[in-house]
């Protein structure tokens, strides 16, 4: 048996997403609650070809138990604002009606000598509930030959 073990629920829902718009018969996928839920995630599923989607920050925590481990960079909006460009996270974020609040933060003293990558970054993560639609959504208006490299080795890899 094949689980794939992910960080969080966006990661679960961008990879289920994705999975399902190629039409694949998906192993289970385990959100872990952070990486440091791996060690735990691999004690319970003893026995299945454990597969891992991380952030590369908290790489080593899935490579040391899973069996095979794919790593965003930075992490897996990073991975879709490169996919996608930032125009269009810009225009996808419009579609939601919140382009205006992205903008808004992107006028904050803190945010404005950031780059456009770590101020979606922290649209994505501002407010509760956002990350995980926005991973959907991005998942969803992704084309797909244009599906980030990590995402698309796990989902061959089973």
């Amino acid at each position: 048996m094949i689980v794939i073990v992910v960080e969080g629920e966006s990661d679960r829902a961008a990879v289920e997403t994705l999975g399902a718009r190629l039409g694949l018969a998906m192993p289970p996928v385990v959100a872990v609650g952070g990486s440091k839920g791996a060690r735990r995630a691999a004690q319970d599923l003893a026995g299945a070809r454990l597969l891992g989607l991380v952030d590369a920050a908290e790489r080593r925590d899935f490579e040391r138990v899973l069996d095979a481990v794919f790593v965003c960079e930075p992490d897996l909006e990073g991975e879709f604002v490169r996919a996608l460009g930032i125009h269009g996270v810009e225009s996808l974020i419009a579609q939601q009606g919140e382009l205006e609040s992205f903008r808004r933060l992107q006028q904050q003293p803190a945010q404005r000598e950031r780059t456009p990558e770590q101020q979606l970054a922290r649209f994505f993560g501002g407010r509760s509930g956002n990350k995980r639609r926005y991973a959907e959504l991005l998942a969803s208006a992704l084309p797909l030959e244009r599906i980030p490299p990590p995402i698309a080795q796990l989902l061959s890899a089973f």
